[in-house]
């Protein structure tokens, strides 16, 4: 078996002002069907080992988590090496119900920027209020960054966590790249 990769092989930017990188491989299984239905809470928490999530809001302790994408729709993170017997234990849990789950690790990059001020860098490119008192740790948001489609969440008050697709992967490092440039403070929050 080969060693998995990830779409950037881990790229770095430290030099502006925030901290850029790809990290991973992250495991990532999307979780689709009735989001109050037991089984599909039963299956997530079980793999994940952490908490149910409120609506738009992201439960993750180190690499395990649980994100709520939309109203029929989770993204459950675990170890990369984990997922194969993540969604074995999934799919024995939603067995004979209306639910799909799906492994979409190796169609996803993740990205993670950090440092004070990471809320400014995310500002620039999301049309989301990030204003401190408006969006915490542990809050998720599906929208679009620049060009292309993403998901992010505050890990901590000076860490956000995105995803991508795989595809535009070296897009996503450049944009962020850009708007981590030094000099490009705003001092907006």
């Amino acid at each position: 078996m080969s060693d998995p990769v990830t779409a950037l092989k881990n790229v770095r930017h430290e030099t502006g002002i925030a901290a850029i990188s790809e990290i991973g491989p992250l495991g990532m299984i999307t979780l689709r069907g009735d989001l109050d239905a037991p089984h599909i809470r039963n299956a997530s928490t079980a793999v994940a080992g952490v908490d149910y999530p409120a609506d738009r809001m992201c439960n993750c302790v180190g690499e395990r988590g649980i994100a709520w994408m939309s109203p029929d729709e989770l993204l459950v993170m675990c170890p990369y090496n984990d997922v194969s017997e993540s969604l074995d234990k999934i799919n024995k849990t939603i067995e004979n119900h209306h639910t799909l789950a799906v492994n979409v690790s190796d169609a996803r990059a993740v990205f993670q920027v950090k440092g004070p001020r990471a809320r400014e860098v995310m500002a620039k490119l999301a049309p989301v209020d990030l204003a401190p008192d408006h969006f915490t740790t542990g809050m998720f948001r599906r929208t679009r960054m620049a060009q292309v489609p993403a998901a992010f969440w505050m890990r901590d008050d000076e860490t956000f966590q995105i995803i991508c697709f795989r595809s535009v992967a070296q897009y996503m490092f450049d944009l962020l790249k850009v708007a981590a440039q030094p000099g490009s403070e705003v001092d907006h929050f």
